[in-house]
């Protein structure tokens, strides 16, 4: 009874071993980005079919029973059922990935970080944004999910890269106003202002959004100016004093400038701090709205 219990104590310890190793790769696939797998993995593409077929059943099937799987969200933990349930409600009629990592940590263990584009068959348009992680253990010649990290879905598509320098921290602020004012008096343009940061993940993802098919030509009515407030958010606040944009509000923030220079708007209660949890449509009103008459 003793060899058992000290043989089932040693399967715990290593279980918990390998969960710990599995998480701390999904922890440093969140900040890297690595290229894309190029030949797709099978328990991967067997996850997406049993999605698109609503299989909830199924669903369970994939996921590990000994050792149990762990399952988190943004709301915190979850279960089997309510994560198969998650996945069949979307009701999803296609389903693209955009894999961000793909690697294997030790033999029989697979992880891959993804972003999901969930097209819903059931409602014209709607399409979804879902980020997850998955660690896969191959169990008596089976791929078995032991691990899963998601996010809520999400209207707009979630940069996975956001090194991106979209606010220079050697660019003129003031310069760089003038030249687009002179510019939008030239093309019969407004002049739309970014405040923002490098660090600020919502920044990014209003930048990803501006250049959606539905988005972009609205965007080209405008000249964008992105405006930066620095690491600590003091850089240009005389800026934001001139153009009435509160930064304490939050940021990406916006304002609208006419070809003169004029302020036509500016935002002053954080609209779109929370860029990540908006949807297209909503960024399209603001800009239909301020654009320049034909």
């Amino acid at each position: 009874m003793s060899r058992r219990r000290s043989s089932r104590k040693g399967r715990m310890r290593q279980s918990k071993i390998l969960l710990l190793l599995v998480l701390t790769h999904i922890f440093i696939a969140a900040f890297v980005r690595a290229q894309d797998i190029s030949t797709p993995f099978p328990p991967l593409e067997q996850w997406k079919n049993t999605v698109l077929a609503g299989d909830v059943e199924g669903l369970k099937m994939l996921f590990s029973t000994q050792p149990a799987p762990q399952i988190s969200t943004m709301k915190g933990t979850s279960d089997v059922p309510t994560e198969a349930a998650f996945w069949v409600g979307l009701k999803a009629s296609r389903i693209s990935f955009d894999i961000t990592q793909h690697t294997s940590p030790q033999p029989g263990i697979e992880l891959v970080v993804f972003q999901a584009e969930v097209q819903s068959s059931v409602a014209k348009d709607r399409t979804v944004y879902v980020s997850e992680a998955q660690a896969w253990q191959q169990q008596s010649g089976q791929w078995r999910l032991l691990l899963v990290k998601r996010s809520d879905p999400a209207h707009l598509k979630q940069p996975a890269d956001v090194k991106k320098n979209l606010y220079p921290p050697d660019a003129d602020a003031h310069a760089e106003i003038r030249e687009a004012i002179e510019k939008a008096a030239k093309e019969h343009k407004r002049v739309l202002l970014v405040f923002g940061a490098n660090w600020c993940f919502d920044c990014h993802v209003l930048d990803l959004a501006f250049q959606r098919p539905d988005l972009a030509p609205v965007v080209t009515r405008y000249e964008v100016v992105h405006i930066d407030i620095g690491d600590e958010g003091k850089k240009n606040v005389d800026i934001a004093s001139q153009y009435h944009v509160p930064l304490e509000k939050g940021i990406p923030a916006l304002a609208v400038l006419d070809s003169t220079g004029k302020l036509l708007v500016s935002q002053k209660n954080g609209e779109f701090e929370k860029a990540r949890a908006m949807k297209p449509e909503d960024i399209l009103d603001f800009l239909n709205k301020w654009k320049p008459e034909a």
